[in-house]
């Protein structure tokens, strides 16, 4: 992952995969320690007129993944390419939304 970041923020993101990069800080990690690192995760890049649509998963595990957890409990930034921008993370949990946004993935 650490790779992907790199080859992406060193090319503007023309030498990547369509990806956007999200970075938080005050990261807890697994066994729920809070590190206070930035943390920068690679996400594809989904988007929804305006928005960005971020699916967290665990392999269709019933518990959400860390970063997951994380976006929602921290100020996080989000970079499309060249341009950075602050990042409000908010959960779907109307059934028709998330469907027509599932069929947009």
């Amino acid at each position: 992952m650490r790779e992907q970041v790199e080859l992406y923020e060193s090319s503007g993101g023309t030498k990547a995969p369509p990806y956007v990069i999200r970075a938080a800080r005050g990261y807890r990690d697994p066994h729920g320690n809070k590190t206070g690192a930035i943390r920068k995760t690679p996400l594809m890049r989904v988007k929804d007129r305006n928005n960005y649509v971020l699916i967290g998963s665990v392999g269709g595990a019933p518990n959400d993944p860390v970063c997951a957890q994380s976006a929602r409990q921290s100020r996080c930034g989000n970079r499309d390419e060249t341009v950075v921008s602050p990042m409000r993370v908010r959960e779907v949990k109307d059934e028709g939304e998330r469907s027509r946004l599932w069929r947009l993935l």
